[in-house]
């Protein structure tokens, strides 16, 4: 059972072994791609850690069914949800009330109660939202409401001297103390989702990359819906799409309505200079400014010891595209025409353009850094990994804040599709959730009798 005791050296030696165990046995037991057509009964396309939590919960409810996931990557998980911070959320900062704040609350228990199952290195090092002046207390002072009416579990408002115990070198004058958020590896929590699925019976094609959904010529089918890829086909009954950052593009393909717009946004993090990690002991994270839709730049501990400050968020120049130099002129073409994102950009133009310049010029970010650290200094950050949020966007350039299921009833395909268009974040810590939310949803719409429900 994993413990926030353990000694650092210990937790990372398990992590780096239990990684890479996992990954050799992706490879042995995931690579299942060939020419031959194979029946399901039901496929999920999507090997995220969304697709792969809801598969996992539909064997168990389910262990007379036929499961597939297909995943176009060579391995599960490969993009959001292994390009993300890592941290387990506690549901703070979420409208009360909303399917985000119950589902991230709920998660949050599902994730620890899994991780402790599966043992699966985490380290629950907390986490301090903090206002750094007096002009964001009133804000703090929201979130704290907030959080507990979301039921966030045993979150405390503390002072700027008490800040000094959980962090002594960051400095505020009031913050909201969450004991329960945590880091682990996501990218890790989803292979194991994914192994959890193949032993309760499922299939998973990888290097599957769906082209399109067409019904069977036979009237008489019993696996009508063929999902295709270049490569090869399979024949199932239903289909759920967990597609992430082709979300869209994959409902389209079954004749969904082209909105809302899956928008690239990339997350650049700078690393810490390996020095000064030790002034850092859990999450330190902003009180966010209203005025703008991301959050803004935190201090995040990971799994290995290192620190991540960030991110930024800029317009990706393709889907999935981690750097400057990643460009598809199509994909940037569709984003930057799109009616919504020119809307959003007018709105947020000073925004955007700050945040262009910090990606350029990392050393820009100190002055925020050190408003919580001051002893951070230029010489202390690099440039670290990024991420790209698949961010759902309507035409009126508002940005999609909830979960969004499309299903097109009006043609036969479509309406042997249901599509999970937008699954908002904190989607990993709320993963095991949100898989009882979408299995709900899809046995509700298909008619299916749940047998069980996983724990």
């Amino acid at each position: 059972m994993a413990t926030t005791t353990t000694c650092a050296s210990r937790l990372l030696a398990r992590h780096s072994h239990t990684k890479r165990a996992w990954v050799h046995l992706a490879k042995a037991t995931f690579a299942t791609n060939d020419r031959t057509t194979k029946q399901y009964d039901v496929v999920v396309v999507g090997g995220g850690i969304v697709g792969a939590a809801t598969a996992r919960e539909m064997s168990i409810r389910h262990p007379n069914l036929k499961l597939a996931i297909v995943e176009k990557e060579q391995k599960l998980g490969f993009h959001q949800s292994g390009h993300n911070s890592g941290v387990i959320h506690a549901g703070i900062y979420y409208k009360p009330g909303s399917l985000k704040a119950k589902l991230c609350v709920e998660g949050l228990h599902l994730a620890y109660k899994y991780l402790d199952q599966e043992g699966i290195p985490y380290k629950k090092c907390g986490k301090l939202i903090v206002a750094v002046d007096d002009n964001e207390v009133p804000r703090l002072l929201d979130l704290w409401d907030r959080a507990n009416q979301n039921g966030v579990p045993d979150v405390q408002l503390i002072d700027g001297a008490e800040i000094k115990k959980y962090e002594p070198f960051c400095q505020g004058v009031k913050a909201i103390h969450s004991p329960h958020t945590g880091i682990v590896d996501w990218g890790l929590v989803t292979e194991h989702y994914g192994h959890n699925f193949k032993n309760n019976g499922g299939e998973i094609h990888l290097d599957f990359k769906v082209k399109d959904f067409k019904m069977d010529a036979k009237a008489e089918s019993e696996y009508p819906v063929k999902v295709i890829s270049e490569n090869m086909e399979v024949s199932c009954k239903y289909v759920l799409t967990c597609g992430g950052l082709y979300a869209d593009k994959l409902a389209q393909l079954s004749g969904c309505d082209p909105d809302p717009r899956i928008v690239p946004f990339r997350g650049e993090y700078l690393l810490l200079n390996p020095a000064k990690a030790h002034m850092v002991n859990g999450n330190i994270y902003p009180v966010p400014d209203p005025r703008f839709p991301f959050l803004g730049v935190h201090f995040t501990p990971r799994m290995d010891g290192s620190i991540w400050l960030g991110p930024n968020a800029i317009l990706a120049f393709k889907r999935e595209g981690y750097s400057w130099f990643d460009i598809n002129l199509r994909e940037l073409w569709q984003s930057i025409t799109y009616r919504g994102f020119q809307r959003l950009a007018v709105q947020y133009v000073s925004f955007g353009l700050g945040e262009m310049l910090r990606s350029i010029f990392p050393s820009l970010q100190v002055k925020s850094l050190q408003r919580f650290i001051p002893e951070v200094n230029r010489s202390d950050i690099r440039r670290g990994p990024a991420g790209v949020r698949a961010q759902a966007m309507n035409s009126d350039g508002t940005l999609e804040d909830d979960f969004v299921f499309h299903r097109d009833t009006s043609s036969a395909v479509g309406s042997r599709v249901l599509h999970c268009r937008n699954a908002p974040s904190p989607g990993a810590t709320s993963s095991l959730a949100i898989a009882k939310m979408i299995a709900d949803k899809f046995e509700d719409e298909f008619g299916l009798k749940s047998s069980t429900e996983a724990p």
